[in-house]
């Protein structure tokens, strides 16, 4: 799969010890609309993804993430958009680091929504799926990363993949007219 992005984290400790997780992220769209994540506890859109389960595939984890987080229905896989890679501090005492590969696909999806399964620190957070325009999406976790406290360490990520597909999306807008 191809490198979209590489970050480190400016906290991250150079040259030190690293574990490894492995996350899918889904773009699902409909035209300017987007299905996210919104994260009351951190202000934040995320799109829906998470870790790779032991002896899953990419792709399984994909489609298990979203229906739970979600609860989308009709999911299916159209393209490999790319993996998101970051290096960031990580709060374990068995590594420094934590290197995060994010593979990210476009799918596409029904846009009403059924029943998530979403894990109880998730409820805790205040996590809901939502269908959101993108545009709007990029300009609140710009909002949140500007002027909130609360902004986690995924928001850089996520925001540079929403500003990624929304590029996408113009390029796509003008190859067509």
């Amino acid at each position: 799969m191809q490198r979209l992005n590489s970050t480190t984290h400016p906290d991250a400790i150079p040259q030190g010890s690293e574990t490894l997780r492995q996350a899918v992220r889904a773009a699902i769209l409909d035209g300017e609309q987007i299905l996210l994540l919104y994260t009351q506890r951190y202000e934040d859109y995320s799109l829906p993804g998470g870790g790779v389960d032991p002896g899953e595939s990419l792709e399984q984890a994909l489609l298990r993430e979203v229906a739970e987080e979600t609860g989308a229905t009709n999911l299916a896989i159209l393209e490999e958009l790319g993996l998101y890679e970051e290096l960031r501090p990580w709060y374990k005492e068995d590594a420094d680091n934590q290197r995060m590969h994010s593979y990210c696909y476009r799918c596409r999806a029904d846009r009403e929504l059924g029943d998530t399964l979403l894990e109880h620190y998730e409820r805790q957070n205040g996590m809901r799926p939502l269908w959101v325009n993108i545009h709007d999406a990029i300009a609140h976790n710009h909002k949140t990363m500007a002027a909130s406290p609360k902004a986690g360490l995924s928001i850089q990520r996520e925001t540079w993949l929403l500003e990624y597909l929304a590029a996408r999306l113009e390029a796509n807008r003008e190859r067509v007219a």
